[in-house]
């Protein structure tokens, strides 16, 4: 038998498998093409002018202006629209004090008699607002209104019979599901662009009301505003932020859940403003350390840090130390499930909270209030000789002048040093102030001394600190002798 025998018979069959793995993996593929003549036609370019004042910072590296920290957060979830410099398009004030600059977006129509939704962003301190269609025809539009917590608005432009998207339910979505973004990247109109879901429900810095909906599709600046697709043709979602520290994607995108922004162009179009529920608690995760010095099986739910005087929380008897399980009949996963879950409850309706305390589980009426801008803000305090043992740090008495700087009343003790041992392993650290211990409020040094040395070793006990960023808790534990 030649050489040449084998080797021709046995050659087809890569190639056989090949060809059937080439169709195979052609035949799983979406095809676009339907989705995009059907529904492309609803989706706008949003173009803006701003009168913007010549910025008199130093520029850093890659554009970044002073102030701007360096590292993930500092270049973590651009805004993007595609804002033109001095120099750019349009003229300035005769002094040369402001110059025209001009942004571009995307946004979709919503309804045939011409209500569009896009970003906030996109449309910010715009003095004149352009909505082009896919016929070319350029209408300016009408600001209704705009909110920048959830990063949504909603324009209307005077004309009639438009084509419209047909609005699809978010809540749906699930992770690995094929998504489709039409906008106008760069100024490129109706860019088509594909991917899938990566996540959902995820909580960025500063957004803590918005669920977003985490993509690998391919956003760039002027993609903001522009609709999210799922393969039935429906909107389920609003391309608002990116991950970057270029300026350009790479590869993680944010859209708003659309059942999220419809609520909110509700409420716009209604009243022109959007109003939220408000608890009236600071929050955080569970951690393993933390789930095991409270006693849970399992991390889970959300830890209440602080309860704000005169808040819902309070008058419906939340405590520090409670940890959230359900909030009106929907689990707390994690602590960001949370404020989404407040926000878009109505203002004065009353909800039911599952919470756990001391181990047990217990269920609170709470009637919620309305949110506003305000922030809470809170100081730092200031460094003042004393000692305790055991864990290894120093501590000191709050004078009065602290206690008002830092909004605290009768409680709490200031840490001065923080030395190798318990304490520090559990992140205390020096200008803290330590608000409870294992449960028990901390009046004042010498209590606290006491409640120290009858914690129990080899086991982790939640303590309560306050810092500058507000009260977070912590787990301590004592290595056995």
């Amino acid at each position: 038998m030649s050489l040449h025998q084998p080797l021709r018979r046995f050659s087809w069959i890569p190639v056989l498998a090949l060809l059937m793995f080439s169709s195979a993996a052609q035949a799983s593929l979406p095809d676009f093409t339907e989705l995009v003549e059907n529904h492309g036609a609803a989706v706008v370019n949003i173009s803006t002018t701003q009168k913007i004042k010549h910025p008199k910072v130093s520029r850093l590296p890659h554009g970044m202006p002073e102030g701007i920290p360096e590292g993930p957060f500092g270049d973590l979830f651009r805004h993007f629209f595609g804002e033109q410099g001095p120099g750019g398009h349009g003229g300035g004030d005769p002094g040369g004090e402001h110059y025209d600059a001009k942004s571009l977006g995307s946004g979709f129509i919503i309804s045939s008699d011409g209500y569009v939704m896009t970003n906030h962003h996109v449309i910010k301190d715009a003095t004149e607002i352009l909505v082009r269609l896919s016929d070319r025809r350029e209408l300016e539009a009408t600001l209704i209104g705009s909110d920048e917590r959830s990063d949504v608005a909603l324009l209307k432009i005077d004309a009639d019979n438009l084509p419209v998207v047909k609005i699809g339910d978010s809540e749906k979505l699930k992770v690995g599901e094929w998504v489709l973004a039409i906008g106008t990247p760069f100024g490129f109109d109706h860019s088509v662009t594909a991917g899938i879901v990566s996540a959902k429900g995820r909580a960025l810095p500063r957004e803590n009301y918005v669920p977003f909906i985490q993509t690998d599709v391919a956003i760039n600046p002027g993609n903001s505003g522009g609709p999210l697709f799922n393969l039935d043709g429906e909107v389920v979602g609003v391309n608002s932020q990116i991950y970057s520290r270029t300026g350009g994607f790479m590869g993680l995108s944010f859209a708003i859940p659309i059942d999220m922004a419809m609520q909110v162009v509700g409420q716009l179009k209604d009243s022109g403003r959007v109003t939220r529920g408000w608890l009236g608690v600071l929050i955080q995760d569970v951690t393993r350390e933390l789930a095991e010095s409270f006693g849970m099986d399992k991390p889970r739910g959300a830890l209440v840090a602080k309860v704000v005087p005169d808040s819902p929380a309070e008058s419906a008897g939340l405590k520090v130390g409670d940890i959230i399980t359900q909030f009106n009949g929907k689990t707390v996963i994690v602590s960001s499930d949370l404020p989404p879950l407040v926000g878009v409850t109505p203002v004065g309706e009353d909800v039911s909270v599952e919470i756990l305390r001391n181990g047990k589980v217990k269920n609170l009426s709470v009637e919620l209030g309305e949110l506003s801008e305000d922030e809470i803000q809170l100081g730092g305090g200031e460094p003042k000789s004393a000692k305790t043992s055991r864990i290894k740090i120093t501590v000191s008495d709050l004078t009065p002048e602290q206690r008002k700087r830092l909004g605290i009343r009768e409680k709490g003790v200031l840490v001065n040093q923080v030395l190798a041992g318990p304490a520090r392993k559990a992140g205390v650290r020096r200008g803290d102030v330590i608000l409870m211990t294992n449960n028990i409020e901390v009046t004042d040094t010498e209590q606290f001394r006491e409640l120290v040395e009858s914690l129990p070793a080899g086991k982790s006990v939640p303590i309560l600190v306050q810092r500058r960023g507000g009260p977070v808790f912590l787990a301590l534990k004592i290595d056995e002798d």
